[in-house]
């Protein structure tokens, strides 16, 4: 008998519990073990079986990942969300779409990786200027892999559980190895900041090690997404424990243009000249932009029409710019 009794558990273990991926995965360890064994057509015959089975699942509508609530101690830690935006839908920098469509497709031919001992890309790094979409990011991936998306404040976690922050890491850690979901760690350097920093205390020293550990044991079942806007402040130790790291910048004045008709897609803007108001775009972040279109779509709305005026969308733009500079 090729499966042993334990293999034989796991796998009625992982089909009772819908848990495909790990099912997948214990019958291709039958399958590696029945080959050492020299049973090389029964190994041939049930990745054949296998491959067929994730095809015939793959051409089906992918039906969601229900969103688990989280219960007990994880419910004061993090959030649950059933994030609706794509990949698509967001304005990036060519080099940080193809970073994240890189890291989609490997996610999505994660059980293909696994046959030859490989890993795909789990441990993501997100760093740039607040409003850049490095939160947004988490929610498409999440949303882009059929996932939930459960997003932990650690600046939040720190100040409420100083002394324990440690313990509650493990918690959520524990949460990824048994819930597949995509894990955002918000507000990351306030765990991340340089170790040889002359404030540094050993409370911080602990916590920073403990998540360091916990990172390095992170299961490729879950993605961890930790996001950053100061990426300079950050552990060069961090960078060295993440899969890939993409950085963030505030859109260039084509992509600025680009988020700006996006959000107002639902109103008539065939009387803005787009290119005239290009220099009111710059240094203003993508959720700026967003703000200062709906801000524009919305005196427009009160107004009595679904126009948008070019005086309204300057006027708009030149707010956003005055808060800035506030």
């Amino acid at each position: 008998m090729t499966a042993s009794a334990d293999h034989l558990k796991a796998l009625l273990s992982a089909h009772a519990s819908g848990d495909d991926d790990r099912f997948y995965g214990i019958a291709l360890q039958v399958a590696a073990k029945s080959a050492r064994q020299g049973h090389t057509r029964f190994a041939k015959e049930l990745r054949e079986l296998i491959d067929a089975s994730r095809a015939e699942k793959i051409s089906r509508p992918a039906s969601p990942t229900p969103v688990v609530q989280p219960r007990g101690e994880l419910a004061s830690l993090l959030t649950a969300d059933y994030p609706e935006t794509r990949l698509a839908d967001m304005t990036l920098a060519e080099s940080a779409r193809g970073a994240l469509e890189k890291v989609l497709h490997e996610q999505r031919q994660r059980g293909r990786l696994e046959r030859f001992g490989f890993t795909p890309v789990h441990r993501l790094l997100l760093s740039g200027p607040p409003g850049t979409g490095k939160s947004m990011t988490a929610s498409a991936l999440a949303r882009e892999l059929g996932l939930p998306l459960f997003t932990i404040r650690l600046d939040g976690l720190i100040s409420r559980f100083m002394g324990e922050t440690a313990s509650k890491l493990r918690l959520v850690f524990d949460a990824a190895a048994q819930t597949r979901a995509v894990y955002l760690f918000d507000e990351f350097d306030a765990l991340g900041a340089d170790r040889s920093a002359g404030h540094d205390v050993g409370e911080a020293r602990r916590i920073l090690n403990s998540f360091l550990l916990f990172l390095d044991q992170a299961p490729a079942e879950s993605m961890v997404v930790a996001a950053t806007n100061h990426g300079r402040l950050l552990d060069s130790a961090l960078f060295r424990r993440f899969d890939l790291a993409v950085v963030y910048e505030p859109p260039s004045r084509d992509q600025a243009l680009e988020v700006l008709s996006r959000r107002l897609a639902a109103m008539d803007t065939s009387t803005v000249i787009w290119e005239d108001l290009a220099a009111l775009t710059e240094q203003l972040s993508h959720a700026e932009l967003v703000k200062a279109a709906e801000a524009a779509a919305k005196q427009a709305i009160l107004g009595g029409s679904d126009t948008i005026g070019a005086g309204q969308l300057s006027d708009a733009l030149n707010e956003r710019r005055r808060l800035r500079h506030a």
